[in-house]
C-alpha cells in the first residue's frame, strides 16, 4: 500500500513538475518574444530615421544639381544669344558689302563700255588718217615703212653699229653682274654646314669576347644574322670593332641597329636575331617616314604624295661623294627658292624640283637606269606636277631645259655640290685630277711650269716672257679653260691664272 502511494505521489510530482516546467518555458518564451519585438521596433524606427536622412540628403543634392543645371543652361542661352547677335551683325555687314560690291561692279562695267567705245572711235580715226596718208603718198603702209628703214639705215649705219656694240657689251656686263649678285646673295643667305657626312658601317663592341657570341657555334649566329639582314658581317682582328658591309645603305643601317641591340641585350641566338632585326626594320621605316616629312615641312613643299615622302626619307641614309643626299636636297631647295624669288619664277615649282631632283638615288641600286630617269618615272607614277618633273629632270643635262625653273634647279645643284668641303673624293681621284690639270697647262707651247692650287680649284701657269706676249698669254688662259671644260669632270669652277713676268737684273760693281 505504501509502495503504491509512493508511486502515485511520484507520478503526481512528475506531472506537476512537467506542468511547472511547461509554464516556466511559456513565461520565458513570452519574455524573449517581447524583447525581440522591442528590438525589431527600435530597428524599424532607426531605419525610418536613416531613410529620412537619406531622402533629405538626396533632395538637397537634387536641388543643388538642378540649380547648377539651371545656371549652366542660363549661361549657354546667353552665349547662344550673343552668338546670334554677332551672326546677325555679320550678316548685315556682308549684305552691306555685297551691295557696295554690286555697285562697284556696275560702275566698272559702265567704264569698260565707255573705254571700248573710245578705243573703237580712236581706231576708226587712225584707219581714216592712214588711208588719207596712203592717198597722198601713193604708198602702202609696208612700202612706206621699208623706205623709211632703208633711208635711216643708210644715214645712221655706222652710228647704229657702234650703238649696238655698246648695248651688247652693256647688256652682257649688266646680266653678268646681276647673275653674280643673285647667286652671291642666295649663297650668303643660307648658312648650312658643309662638312661631309660619312655613314659609318663599323659597330663598336665593349670587348672582343662578344665576337665569339656574335659568330656563335659553327658560325650559326652570324649566318642567321646575315641571312636576316642581307649584309655581310666582317669579324677580323681589329680590336673593339665589327664591320658591316652592304651596297644597300638601308640594309646596312638596319643591320647596325640590330647588332647594337643584340650586343646590349647579350642574348645572341638565331631566334632572338629574327625578332631584333624585325624591330630594327620597323625603327628604320619610322625614321625614313619622319625624315621625309621633316624635309618637306622644312622646305615648305606641300601636297607631296605619301609614297614620295617615304622615298624621299630614304635619302637620309644615302651619300654622294660623302655628302648626305637629303641634306644636299634641302640645301638646294632653299637656294632654288631664293633664286626663283629674285628671277620672279615659280618658287613652289623650283623648290619642289630641287627637293626631288635626286629622288632616284634612293632606289638606284634596286632599279635599272640613271637616277634622273628613275626619279622621273617615280614622280610620273605618283602624279607629281609635270612642271616639277620638267624642273628636276634637266639638272644633269639628260633632258632639255624647257622652263626657267629647270635652269634654277641645275644652278642650285651646282652651288650646293661645289661649296668647299661639301663633297669628298678619294685621294687617288684627287691626285689624278691635279695631275691632269697640270698636264693640260704644260701641254701649251711657251709654258714654263704650272701648279694646281686650292684643292684643284685654281691652276696657276707661268709662261716664258721671251717666247710669249700678253695677247698670247690671254689665248693660253682661254685655251686651258676650254680644254678643262671639255676633258675633265669637276664640281663648281676652276680659276685659270696665267702669269707672264719679265725680270731685268743688273749688277753695279
Amino acid at each position: 500500500m505504501s509502495l503504491k502511494l509512493v508511486v502515485l505521489l511520484a507520478s503526481i510530482a512528475g506531472i506537476v513538475g512537467i506542468a511547472l516546467g511547461y509554464y516556466l518555458r511559456m513565461i520565458i518564451s513570452l519574455g524573449k518574444r517581447g524583447s525581440m519585438e522591442l528590438q525589431i521596433k527600435s530597428m524599424e524606427l532607426a531605419g525610418k530615421e536613416e531613410a529620412k536622412k537619406i531622402i533629405l540628403h538626396a533632395q538637397e543634392e537634387a536641388t543643388k544639381v538642378l540649380h547648377e543645371a539651371r545656371v549652366e543652361l542660363k549661361e549657354k542661352e546667353e552665349k547662344i544669344k550673343k552668338t546670334e547677335d554677332r551672326l546677325i551683325k555679320k550678316e548685315d555687314l556682308l549684305d552691306k558689302r555685297q551691295t557696295d560690291i554690286d555697285k562697284e561692279v556696275e560702275e566698272i562695267k559702265t567704264r569698260i563700255t565707255e573705254v571700248k567705245r573710245v578705243k573703237e572711235k580712236i581706231a576708226e580715226m587712225e584707219v581714216g588718217k592712214l588711208q588719207e596718208l596712203q592717198k597722198i603718198s601713193h604708198l602702202s603702209e609696208e612700202e612706206a615703212k621699208a623706205q623709211l628703214f632703208a633711208i635711216t639705215e643708210r644715214k645712221y649705219e655706222e652710228d647704229l653699229l657702234v650703238r649696238m656694240q655698246k648695248l651688247e657689251r652693256s647688256v652682257d656686263d649688266r646680266l653678268a653682274k646681276r647673275a653674280q649678285e643673285i647667286l652671291t646673295t642666295s649663297i650668303q643667305r643660307l648658312g648650312n654646314s658643309v662638312s661631309p657626312d660619312i655613314l659609318t658601317t663599323a659597330v663598336n663592341i665593349p670587348n672582343d669576347e662578344i665576337k665569339g657570341k656574335i659568330i656563335g657555334k659553327e658560325g650559326r649566329n652570324i649566318k642567321a644574322f646575315e641571312r636576316a639582314t642581307g649584309v655581310e658581317v666582317i669579324v677580323d682582328d681589329t680590336p673593339g670593332t665589327i664591320t658591316i658591309s652592304s651596297f644597300d645603305p638601308i640594309r646596312r643601317q638596319i643591320a647596325r641597329i640590330a647588332l647594337e641591340n643584340l650586343i646590349l641585350d647579350g642574348r645572341i641566338q638565331p631566334a632572338k636575331i629574327e625578332g631584333v632585326v624585325e624591330k630594327a626594320q620597323a625603327d628604320i621605316n619610322k625614321i625614313i617616314k619622319e625624315k621625309g616629312q621633316q624635309a618637306a615641312y622644312e622646305c615648305g613643299v606641300i601636297n607631296l604624295p605619301p609614297q614620295i615622302i617615304s622615298i624621299l626619307g630614304r635619302l637620309h641614309f644615302r651619300t654622294s661623294y660623302g655628302q648626305n643626299v637629303l641634306q644636299h636636297s634641302i640645301e638646294m631647295t632653299h637656294i632654288a627658292g631664293m633664286i626663283a624669288e629674285e628671277l620672279k619664277a615659280n618658287v613652289a615649282v623650283a623648290k619642289a624640283g630641287a627637293l626631288l631632283h635626286d629622288l632616284g638615288k634612293a632606289v638606284d641600286h634596286e632599279v635599272q637606269g640613271t637616277h634622273v630617269e628613275i626619279g622621273r618615272r617615280i614622280m610620273q607614277k605618283f602624279g607629281v606636277d609635270p612642271l616639277v618633273i620638267k624642273a628636276m629632270e634637266a639638272h644633269h643635262g639628260e633632258y632639255p631645259y624647257e622652263t626657267l625653273e629647270s635652269y634654277i634647279v641645275q644652278t642650285a645643284d651646282a652651288i650646293s655640290g661645289a661649296r668647299p668641303g661639301a663633297r669628298r673624293d678619294t685621294v687617288e681621284n684627287y691626285l689624278k685630277r691635279l695631275a691632269e690639270l697640270e698636264a693640260i697647262a704644260t701641254s701649251f707651247k711657251g709654258v714654263e711650269k704650272a701648279y694646281a692650287l686650292q684643292a684643284g680649284r685654281e691652276i696657276r701657269i707661268f709662261v716664258k716672257p721671251e717666247e710669249m706676249g700678253d695677247l698670247e698669254a690671254k689665248n693660253v688662259a682661254r685655251g686651258v679653260a676650254e680644254r678643262i671644260e671639255k676633258e675633265l669632270k669637276y664640281p663648281g669652277e676652276i680659276k685659270v691664272t696665267v702669269i707672264r713676268e719679265t725680270r731685268v737684273i743688273e749688277f753695279a760693281r
